[in-house]
């Protein structure tokens, strides 16, 4: 795919989660199909005829174990947020359908204890977890999503430890 074919895809709709536990630390997994450090909040894609809000909350039951009723959602982001993914990325996920993600960003509090937690329910998609302050998650993140996640930090930075 040329950058102009590439340029030209639409974004694919997803949701992510910036849970906050007790101390305002922020959950992180480390990606299961990574060989080296890719770490990042529960995301993942909106089924057809799914709100936003409704597709973080099993976004993060998939992911992580923990069922709605253990979380309260504080906040959301007031639109959509995109990143691209790396042109070589592209004709090999999703199909080659998508440019990247637009994504809804909701921040929920975790009202659970750590063994609530379990990464290796359903289709897992972590190899480990673990609870990280803002600057140490923009570390980690690949680096494609590193000034998205910026936004997403700067737009709860205020219910943050």
């Amino acid at each position: 795919m040329t950058p102009e074919d590439i340029g030209r895809l639409p974004y694919r709709p997803c949701v992510g989660v910036m849970l906050l536990n007790r101390d305002g630390l922020i959950f992180a997994g480390q990606r299961i199909d990574s060989p080296f450090p890719a770490w990042q909040m529960p995301q993942g894609g909106i089924d057809a005829g799914e709100e936003p809000h409704a597709a973080a909350l099993r976004e993060l039951q998939e992911e992580t174990g923990i069922p709605p009723d253990l979380v309260t959602t504080e906040a959301g982001t007031d639109g959509w947020l995109t990143y691209d993914l790396p042109h070589h990325m592209v004709p090999a996920l999703w199909g080659g359908r998508y440019r990247g993600q637009k994504q809804r960003w909701f921040l929920m509090r975790f009202h659970g204890g750590d063994e609530r937690i379990d990464i290796r329910s359903g289709q897992p998609e972590f190899s480990r977890w673990q609870w990280m302050g803002a600057e140490a998650l923009l570390d980690s993140i690949v680096p494609f999503k590193r000034a998205l996640y910026g936004q997403v930090i700067a737009a709860f930075r205020d219910r943050i430890g």
